[in-house]
């Protein structure tokens, strides 16, 4: 039997709700997000369990000018191809060779999502376009940037995985929605030099935070989960 402190009184409900209505948004109102809750979610996302309480998060919050000189120094070099060729992932994000089920997985929300904006495959400058808006966090009014240690290693990085989770709940509890990106991790040296961010530290992700423009089509997509069966097998005592 357990020991350990039970959750506050209420419906779990209230935190699957949470959860479930967790999106990937794509397009954000331009309206500011108070400091104190910024400041609350972070709070709240620190409970995350880490080996031997590492805690091994650093996060560097982007409003204002800092966020739109950031977004614009990345698009400059996007728009030149021999500096967008410099620019190498921070970390292997994907596998180099991708195998089913996941290609399809993948294929699916690419193309739902193209397919809800009307672009084709040989829309090539549209998806360009539409793949731009990620640095510019989606007309977010905040942008996360998120970086680790070196020094720490993988166990770490799944720690890392739970932290950011949080901030995705504790987001929704309070209206708010986001879009965790791995699409910064191309251009890590600029945003280190920009952000003072030693080269001692790795940058994990970047995320979009604001709150939702449901008038934007992009935002209707909702992605499949596989049913459990699909990933759960019980192992019953004999």
């Amino acid at each position: 039997m357990s020991t350990g402190m039970r959750p506050p009184a209420g419906p779990a409900s209230v935190v699957d709700a949470a959860i479930t209505s967790r999106r990937s948004i794509r397009a954000f109102l331009p309206d500011a997000v108070p400091r104190g809750d910024i400041e609350d979610m972070l709070r709240v996302a620190a409970r995350a369990p880490s080996g031997t309480n590492t805690q091994p998060w650093q996060v560097h919050v982007l409003t204002g000018t800092a966020l739109s000189g950031l977004s614009e120094e990345i698009l400059a070099i996007m728009s030149d191809p021999e500096s967008l060729a410099r620019c190498k992932d921070e970390y292997a994000y994907y596998p180099e060779k991708w195998v089913e089920p996941y290609l399809a997985r993948r294929r699916k929300v690419g193309w739902d999502l193209y397919g809800l904006l009307g672009i084709g495959r040989a829309d090539k400058d549209r998806i360009q376009a539409q793949q731009a808006r990620n640095f510019r966090f989606f007309d977010a009014p905040v942008g996360l940037i998120f970086s680790i240690d070196r020094v720490m290693a993988q166990g770490s990085w799944l720690d890392y995985g739970m932290f950011l989770q949080n901030i995705m709940v504790a987001a929704r509890a309070r209206g708010l929605d986001t879009c965790p990106q791995a699409a910064f991790i191309q251009f890590h040296d600029l945003i280190r030099a920009r952000l003072g961010i030693g080269a001692d530290h790795a940058i994990v992700c970047g995320m979009s935070l604001g709150y939702a423009d449901m008038s934007r089509i992009e935002n209707t997509l909702v992605t499949d989960r596989e049913p459990l069966e699909n990933f759960v097998r019980f192992h019953d005592a004999a």
